[in-house]
C-alpha cells in the first residue's frame, strides 16, 4: 500500500531535504524513523527538494508498506522524529500516486523583516533599508508571468532537461515591517526563488529598472541576475494535488 505523509520542518539544522553523504537531511531523518517503527528499510519520495536551511510549512512524501497502518501511526512517528520535523497526516492513496510527479503546483513565501526583530532572526532576512519601493517590485514581479524560461534564475551547475516553469502568481505584500514575496508555479528550478527575490530587491532599491529586470530574464544568464538571498527566509508553503 502507498501512503502520503503531510509534514512540515524547520530547515535550520538540515542540509536540505534530499539525502546526501556525510550530512544530516530531512529525508534521512524520516527514513530512519519509518524504518525503526516498521522494522524494515523504508525510503520516502518527496514532492521536491529544498536547499540547506530552507523551511517547509507543507511538504508531502510517499512510501510503500505491505500492511495497513493503524490510527496511532502519526503519533508514533512524531514521538521519535526530532522536534523540528512534524508529521501532520498520513494518507492512504492509490498505488500509482506519486508525491513528486503528481504535484500540480507548488507555492513558496520569502519573508523579509524591515529593521530588526529578535524573534524572527531564524525565519526571515532582516534588512535595514527603509526605501524599498514595493510597488515597483510588484510591477516587475508581474513580468514573471509572461515568461517560461527562467535559466537566468537557476543554479548554474544543475542537471535539468528544461528551464521552463509556469509561474501562476508572483507578488509582494507589506504588512507593518514584514515584507513577504509569494510565488506559485508548476515547478521550480534550484535556487530559483532566492535568485528572483534578490533581483526584484534590486528593482525595489532602484539599482535596476523594470526594463532591465525584463532584460535579465531574456538574457538566460545567471550572472545578470541579483544575489541569491539567504535561505532562512524561504518557506515551501503548499504542494497541491487534485486528489488531496
Amino acid at each position: 500500500m502507498r501512503y502520503f505523509l503531510e509534514l512540515a520542518y524547520n530547515g535550520k539544522n538540515y542540509f536540505g531535504w534530499q539525502i546526501q553523504p556525510d550530512v544530516i537531511t530531512v529525508q534521512e531523518k524520516i527514513n530512519v524513523a519509518l524504518s525503526t517503527i516498521l522494522r524494515k528499510e523504508i525510503a520516502v519520495v518527496g514532492a521536491g527538494r529544498t536547499d540547506t536551511g530552507v523551511h517547509a510549512s507543507q511538504m508531502y512524501a510517499h512510501f510503500d508498506v505491505a500492511e495497513k497502518l493503524d490510527a496511532n501511526f502519526t503519533y508514533k512517528l512524531n514521538s521519535i522524529l526530532p522536534n523540528d520535523i512534524v508529521i501532520y497526516k498520513i494518507i492512504l492513496v492509490a498505488d500509482e500516486a506519486h508525491a513528486r510527479f503528481d504535484a500540480m503546483q507548488r507555492s513558496y513565501e520569502y519573508k523579509i523583516w524591515i529593521g530588526r526583530n529578535p524573534f524572527t532572526l531564524e525565519s526571515s532576512w532582516q534588512l535595514n533599508y527603509k526605501n524599498i519601493e514595493v510597488a515597483l517590485m510588484n510591477k516587475a514581479a508581474e513580468i514573471l508571468l509572461e515568461y517560461e524560461d527562467f535559466e537566468c534564475f537557476s543554479k548554474v551547475k544543475t542537471n535539468v532537461h528544461t528551464f521552463n516553469c509556469n509561474v501562476m502568481q508572483a507578488k509582494w505584500v507589506l504588512k507593518g515591517n514584514e515584507l513577504t514575496f509569494y510565488i506559485t508555479a508548476n515547478r521550480f528550478l534550484r535556487n530559483m526563488v532566492r535568485a528572483i527575490v534578490g533581483t526584484l530587491l534590486n528593482v525595489g532599491l532602484q539599482k535596476i529598472t523594470i526594463e532591465e529586470f525584463r532584460a535579465v530574464i531574456e538574457s538566460k544568464d545567471r550572472s545578470k541576475a541579483g544575489t541569491s538571498v539567504p535561505a532562512k527566509g524561504l518557506f515551501l508553503t503548499e504542494v497541491a494535488y487534485d486528489y488531496i
